[in-house]
C-alpha cells in the first residue's frame, strides 16, 4: 500500500512518457502520405497527466525522497499541462508548414515537459540536474528541429551556453555535498540552518554555483546571452514553449532551493539576486525598446518578466512565494499566446515577425489582431488583464519586505515596457496594411485554443482569488 501510494507521485510524469513514446511509435509505424492523429496521442497524454495531478491535490507530500508530489509541485505540474495543451493544439500548423516529423516533434516536446514535471517535483539536487539534462536536450534539438543554417546556429549556441551552464550547476551540487554530506535539499537545509552563525566558505562557493546554473535557465542578466539568438532561430512556437514552460520548471526548483534549503543562506543570497533581478529587468526592458522583430522583442521581454519573477523570490515573503506560481500562470498563457500568433501569420518561406508585417493587421485578420492585442496587454501589465494582477502582487510583496527600490525600478520598467507592446498594437490597428504573404488559414483546433488562452487571460485578471488562493496554499506545503 505504501509503495502504490510513492508510485502515485509520478503517474503524471508516466503519462507524458507513455505518450511522448505512442507518438515516436505512431510516425515509425505510419506509412508515406498515411494522415495519423499524432497530436491527439500528446493531447491524451498531457489530459491523463492533468488528471492524476489533480486527483492527488490535497494529500500529503507522497513520492520516493527524493521527489515529492506536494501541493507546490502539483500546481507546476498543472501549469506545464495547460501550456502543453496549448502548444499541441497550436502545433499541426506549423508541422505541416514547416514539413517537419510529426512524431519526432510531439516526442520531444512531451519529454521536455516530462523533464519539467520531474524538476518541480524534485527535493534531491542530483534529481533536479537530471530532470535539467532531460528538458534541456529536448529542447536544443526541437531549437534546431528544422536543419535551417539559422536555427543549426541557434541550437549550437543554446547547447554550448547550456552545457557550460550544467556544469556551473553540478559543480555546485558537489560543493553542496561537501557541506551537507548528502544532495537532499531537506539535509541540506538542516545542515545549513545549524551552521548559521558560522558558514563555511564552501556552502558560499555552492550557493554561487547554484544561482549562476539556475540564472541561465531563468534567462537572468547576465546569463542571458543565448535568449534573443534562441528564440529568433527557433520555430515560432517552439521559441514560445521554451519561454513559458522550461522558465516554470526551472523558477519551481530555483523556490524550492533557495526558499527552503538555502533560506538560512538569505543574507548572503538576497543581495546578489537583488542586483540580477534590477539588472534583468532594466535590460529587458531598455534593449527590447530597440527590437523591431517580434521574436527578439517578446525574447527581451521574456528576460523582463523573469526580472520581475526574482522580485517576488528577493521578497520571500508569504505573498511573493504566491506570487511566483501565480505569475507563471498568467506569463506561460500570454507569452506562449504571442508567441503563437506570430507563428500562425507566417508562412514556410516568409516568418512574418517582423513589425512592419503587422501593420494593418486587423483588416487583414481581425480577430488574431485582437487576440494579439489583449496578450500583448497582459504582458504589458493593464488591466483588465491577468498581467496585471501578477504584477501587483509581485511589487506589492517587494514593498512589504521593504524592497521599495526594488519595487520602484519594477513599476518603471513595466511603465516603459507598455511603449514596444503598444507599439505593435498601434501598427496592428492604425497603419496601412502591408503587403505580406497571405497565412494559410488557422485551423479549428487553433482558433479554439487561441481563444482559451484570451479567456484564461481575461478569467485571471477579472477573477483571479481562487487562483490565487490556490496558489498560497500550494507554496505553504513547502515552507
Amino acid at each position: 500500500m505504501m509503495f502504490a501510494s510513492d508510485f502515485a507521485a509520478i503517474v503524471p510524469i508516466l503519462c507524458v512518457i507513455a505518450a511522448g513514446i505512442a507518438c515516436l511509435l505512431a510516425e515509425a509505424l505510419r506509412q508515406p502520405g498515411e494522415q495519423m492523429p499524432i497530436g491527439g496521442l500528446a493531447a491524451i497524454g498531457l489530459a491523463g497527466a492533468g488528471t492524476t495531478a489533480a486527483l492527488l491535490w490535497g494529500r500529503n507530500a507522497i513520492g520516493f525522497g527524493v521527489i515529492t508530489a506536494d501541493s507546490f509541485a502539483l500546481f507546476v505540474v498543472l501549469v506545464l499541462v495547460a501550456i502543453g495543451l496549448l502548444t499541441v493544439l497550436f502545433s499541426p500548423a506549423l508541422i505541416a508548414r514547416d514539413e517537419l516529423p510529426a512524431g519526432e516533434y510531439y516526442a520531444l516536446v512531451l519529454f521536455g515537459l516530462a523533464g519539467m514535471m520531474l524538476m518541480a517535483m524534485a527535493t534531491d539536487l542530483l534529481v533536479i540536474f537530471l530532470a535539467l539534462e532531460v528538458l534541456s536536450l529536448a529542447v536544443y534539438v526541437l531549437t534546431a528541429i528544422r536543419r535551417q543554417a539559422i536555427g543549426a546556429e541557434a541550437g549550437f549556441k543554446y547547447f554550448l551556453l547550456g552545457a557550460f551552464s550544467s556544469a556551473f550547476f553540478l559543480y555546485g551540487i558537489a560543493f553542496a555535498f561537501g557541506v551537507s554530506g548528502s544532495t537532499k535539499l531537506d539535509r541540506l537545509g538542516s545542515v545549513v540552518a545549524a551552521e548559521a552563525m558560522n558558514q563555511s566558505p564552501l556552502a558560499l562557493v555552492a550557493l554561487g554555483l547554484l544561482l549562476v546554473g539556475f540564472a541561465f535557465k531563468v534567462s537572468a542578466v547576465p546569463f542571458h546571452m543565448w535568449t534573443p539568438d534562441a528564440y529568433e532561430g527557433a520555430p515560432t512556437l517552439v521559441a514560445g514553449f521554451m519561454s513559458t514552460a522550461v522558465k516554470a520548471a526551472a523558477f519551481a526548483a530555483f523556490t524550492r532551493v533557495f526558499l527552503s534549503a538555502l533560506e538560512p543562506l538569505r543574507p548572503s543570497w538576497a543581495p546578489a539576486l537583488w542586483a540580477i533581478a534590477a539588472a534583468t529587468m532594466i535590460l529587458g526592458t531598455v534593449v527590447g525598446v530597440a527590437q523591431t522583430n517580434l521574436k527578439r522583442m517578446l525574447a527581451y521581454s521574456s528576460i523582463a518578466h523573469a526580472g520581475y519573477l526574482l522580485v517576488a523570490l528577493v521578497a520571500a515573503n508569504d505573498v511573493g512565494k504566491s506570487a511566483v506560481l501565480f505569475y507563471l500562470l498568467v506569463y506561460g498563457v500570454g507569452n506562449l499566446g504571442a508567441f503563437a500568433t506570430i507563428a500562425l501569420l507566417g508562412t514556410r518561406d516568409h516568418a512574418n515577425d517582423d513589425l512592419d508585417s503587422f501593420a494593418g493587421l486587423s483588416a487583414r485578420h481581425p480577430a488574431i489582431a485582437a487576440a494579439m492585442a489583449v496578450f500583448l496587454l497582459s504582458l504589458g501589465g493593464l488591466p483588465p488583464t491577468a498581467g496585471f494582477v501578477g504584477k501587483w502582487y509581485v511589487f506589492s510583496a517587494a514593498v512589504q519586505s521593504g524592497y521599495y527600490g526594488l519595487a520602484v525600478i519594477g513599476v518603471l520598467t513595466s511603465i516603459v515596457s507598455i511603449f514596444f507592446y503598444l507599439r505593435v498594437i498601434v501598427m496592428m490597428y492604425m497603419a496601412p496594411p502591408a503587403e505580406v504573404p497571405a497565412p494559410a488559414a488557422p485551423s479549428r483546433i487553433a482558433v479554439a485554443a487561441l481563444a482559451a488562452s484570451v479567456l484564461i487571460t481575461f478569467y485571471l485578471g477579472v477573477l483571479p482569488g481562487r487562483v490565487v488562493e490556490l496558489a498560497s496554499r500550494s507554496v505553504a506545503t513547502i515552507f
